[in-house]
């Protein structure tokens, strides 16, 4: 081998170490999905030192689809408004869910209470913690799924209509929404605050119990960690609203009814998609075990957030482990081209 020869392939073999080693800067995909019977108007709140994302909050017609980019090492968490009402200049208010802000956009406000909520982190060397979570209560089914990562990847959320068996003590209205017992009593110890601020000492109540048994993968009090937080590694996700609705529609007779493009957002009929009818959970066991239990923190607005820890996360387009083989092999095929020459 000539030493041009060497030198290239030299070249292109630290060119490959680079990429294998490389964390880069890369994005994971948010798609939010409406098989509800109503309009559905997202929410989305970044947490503290993430960046804004291309909309805080949006309508989400029935049997739609909207896409977003979230750069790795964001956390935030999404949520469904219901019942809204916006007049022509924009402004107007949610019967459930609702952030505050007056306008279809949330602007950095939250959900205020009962509100069902999925909460994400993109990172912690490598891998994404996500959860549903029901502490904050409840206002309508929704079920996370990951694609196209590696590790466990579970499924996750709540496909249960829980406004149809939740005690009057807790019902909000004529039954639009499920309060938790935080919520409704403000005692310590169905809050887990005070005396009752530690894992050890806040206890799963009647009513959180009940959550559990409907949603057994979902948050159902601050400190219900080893079931209910899921984690993978290089993953787009599906956020889906009542995932189990009988308004779904088959893949082959869905008719598209909206379609475009807004603020880098892709907005689609789901229809196009693979219809998944049916929720099905892998085996109990597949949480991390990590989530909001004794790291889980309370919000200046009175709300739990899983305490998941920040970090970086190789995310692209293809898998890690299909990128690396090619690039073995590339080597290994230029390395005895060389060796003919």
């Amino acid at each position: 081998m000539d030493p041009y020869s060497r030198f290239s392939f030299s070249l292109i073999l630290s060119f490959v170490v680079l990429l294998l080693t490389s964390r880069g800067v890369t994005a994971a995909t948010f798609n939010f999905v409406n098989r509800c019977d109503y309009t559905v108007w997202p929410g989305i709140l970044a947490n503290a030192g993430s960046p804004r994302l291309d909309s805080t909050g949006f309508e989400l017609p029935k049997d739609t689809s909207r896409s977003f980019l979230a750069p790795t090492g964001w956390s935030g968490r999404f949520w469904g408004r219901t019942g809204c009402t916006f007049d022509e200049s924009g402004s107007g208010s949610c019967l459930t869910g609702d952030c505050g802000s007056s306008v279809v956009e949330c602007n950095g406000a939250g959900a205020a209470p009962p509100a069902t909520l999925a909460e994400f982190t993109l990172g912690t060397g490598g891998q994404d913690f996500y959860d549903v979570s029901l502490v904050d209560g409840y206002n309508l089914p929704m079920v996370v799924e990951g694609t196209g990562g590696s590790g466990l990847c579970a499924s996750t959320g709540c496909p249960t209509d829980l406004n149809q068996q939740c005690p009057s003590e807790l019902r909000v209205g004529n039954g639009n929404a499920c309060k938790s017992a935080c919520e409704a009593f403000g005692t310590p110890e169905y809050c887990c605050s005070g005396a009752y601020g530690t894992p050890a000492t806040c206890r799963p109540s009647v009513y959180s119990e009940m959550f559990k048994s409907a949603c057994p993968r979902s948050y159902s009090y601050a400190y219900d960690d080893a079931t209910s937080t899921f984690t993978c590694t290089g993953a787009d996700y599906t956020v889906t609203f009542c995932p189990s609705s009988p308004s779904q529609k088959s893949t082959r007779d869905t008719t598209p009814t909206a379609a475009g493009s807004q603020s880098g957002a892709t907005y689609s009929d789901p229809g196009q998609q693979q219809q998944q009818p049916e929720v099905t959970y892998p085996e109990a066991g597949s949480g991390s075990g990590t989530g909001s239990g004794s790291g889980g923190t309370l919000l200046a607005d009175g709300t739990w957030l899983a305490g998941l820890a920040m970090g970086d996360s190789p995310r692209t387009v293809l898998s890690p482990s299909t990128l690396r083989v090619a690039l073995i092999a590339f080597v290994a095929f230029y390395s005895i081209l060389l060796r003919k020459l």
